[in-house]
């Protein structure tokens, strides 16, 4: 069975969820890959950003699985902070999440790869565009599909 994705708007996204979702990605990029960084960045309740979600349990501290998607003053649409809560990798959230993201926009679509996930990005038809650089003590690489791509999606 597919699993349920919900999106929202920023300005539509509940209290309760946002934290869930925040505290998820707390959880894993913060605390899993000890990285110190500031995840919060301002950009969670912009009014073009849309928040994807997969959540069989609302009364759970976390989602399952969560990304970000991000429409850029250049047209372009960025999709990041895709995580999934350690309990439920490797069942195909993520993958639902990036597929439905695509369906949010006509592209150019962007992210900043964490270097070890390149592979799996591109079998969504995510290039490489530029070199690899170190954010937040990862090394990330910039992508970018073309409008219209199509790929393993």
């Amino acid at each position: 069975m597919s699993p349920v994705i919900h999106t929202a708007a920023a300005t539509e996204l509940d209290a309760a969820t946002l934290y869930r979702i925040l505290r998820l990605r707390s959880e894993v990029f913060v605390v899993e890959q000890n990285c110190a960084f500031l995840d919060l960045d301002g950009r969670d309740l912009d009014t073009t950003t849309t928040h994807l979600w997969i959540d069989d349990d609302p009364a759970a501290p976390t989602v399952l699985a969560c990304a970000r998607v991000l429409a850029e003053p250049d047209g372009a649409t960025t999709i990041g902070r895709i995580v999934t809560h350690p309990s439920s990798r490797a069942v195909g959230l993520a993958g639902a999440l990036i597929r439905h993201a695509l369906t949010l926009a006509e592209g150019p679509f962007l992210m900043k790869a964490q270097t070890r996930l390149v592979p799996y990005y591109a079998s969504f038809g995510f290039v490489p565009i530029g070199t690899d650089f170190l954010e937040d003590g990862i090394l990330h690489t910039p992508m970018r599909r073309a409008r219209g791509e199509i790929n393993k999606i």
